[in-house]
């Protein structure tokens, strides 16, 4: 039941968004073809000021996309000992792909979306471990400043793109402006519909220009969500992890439920497919999401050969200073 559940969540390819959605109804299913296709995207058919129906397109789109969204079905909880033992041989491949990137001046962009304590800084924190941070590195930009916020949308992510034999990891990306942007009111319907029109151009020609670009959602259900929100409540150590918006997400479910429909509706493109993590269980979805990033990215075994330890230099003559001439670290462990 696993493996059907995480095949299910990464195969959100055009193929099985369209074969499912087709079941809703012939427009829909004209919808996703066009948005899938080459040709300029046309103009946005969903707006947030619609409002939501049971019935609603949207929620069928939701369910073929990422079915686990708030219905998500109880595992056996990993095993430690397993977990670590696979978390380490992913690791391994990870610096093998890492070289790989270095040595051949690929240039790769990983985007890592989701709701509030899906999971996403998790995964993140495991893949750049072992890594290092001069070829991967990860873009967390925080509010634009008042002079970023008169630029063109994508202006201040653009100068975070990799260069040759480097790898980027967008914690949350350009896709604000599909999400907490207009669920908040931090932009207009017309920056909004012009962003939906926008960035399937915007990658597609990323992805002429040679950036391998990968886009992760991580879907986590309201029950396991509102428990790690009260777990970092209770923890004084993590309560920086919770800010204003987070908990006003909590009571705009619904809403970022629908513009998580509607951006996936317009920017899942065949050049640049959304891939869907079931993020209920934490340890699953780190290897899971590992595991795929791999899969995906055609890299060589470069493992770096073993290195052979020089002697170290006699002293020659050196004298070292006293060293009460150096200030040390208090000795308090």
């Amino acid at each position: 039941m696993a493996d059907e559940l995480v095949s299910d969540e990464l195969n959100t390819s055009g193929v099985v968004a369209d074969e499912a959605v087709g079941e809703a109804g012939t427009a829909i299913d004209e919808e996703l073809a066009d948005l899938k296709g080459d040709e300029d995207v046309g103009e946005p058919v969903s707006s947030l000021t619609e409002p939501v129906e049971a019935d609603s397109r949207s929620s069928i789109l939701d369910s073929v996309l990422h079915p686990d969204e708030g219905q998500a079905e109880t595992l056996k909880k990993l095993n430690t000992k397993y977990y670590e033992k696979e978390l380490r041989r992913l690791q391994m491949e990870l610096v093998k792909m890492q070289e790989w990137v270095k040595a051949n001046g690929v240039r790769v962009v990983v985007i890592f979306e989701g709701r509030d304590a899906a999971g996403k800084g998790g995964v993140i924190k495991r893949i750049t471990e072992r890594l290092n941070p001069r070829v991967c590195r990860v873009a967390a930009l925080g509010t634009a400043t008042e002079r970023e916020k008169t630029q063109w949308w994508f202006q201040r992510y653009v100068a975070h793109l990799p260069a040759a034999g480097e790898m980027v990891l967008f914690d949350r990306s350009w896709y604000n402006r599909a999400l907490v942007e207009p669920v908040m009111g931090f932009c207009t319907e017309q920056q909004y519909q012009e962003f939906l029109r926008t960035a399937p151009e915007f990658e597609r020609m990323l992805v002429r220009s040679g950036i391998i670009l990968i886009k992760y959602w991580f879907s986590v259900s309201d029950d396991e969500q509102e428990r790690r929100f009260r777990a970092r409540i209770k923890d004084p150590r993590k309560r920086w992890k919770l800010s204003p918006m987070d908990l006003e997400s909590r009571s705009r479910w619904v809403e970022y439920s629908r513009a998580k429909d509607i951006m996936f509706a317009h920017t899942d493109i065949k050049q640049a497919p959304w891939y869907a993590v079931n993020a209920d269980d934490k340890k699953r979805a780190r290897l899971n999401c590992i595991s795929h990033l791999l899969s995906i990215i055609p890299y060589e075994d470069l493992t770096p050969e073993e290195i052979e330890l020089p002697p170290r230099q006699d002293n020659e003559g050196y004298v070292r200073p006293p060293m009460d001439d150096q200030t040390f670290v208090p000795d308090s462990y």
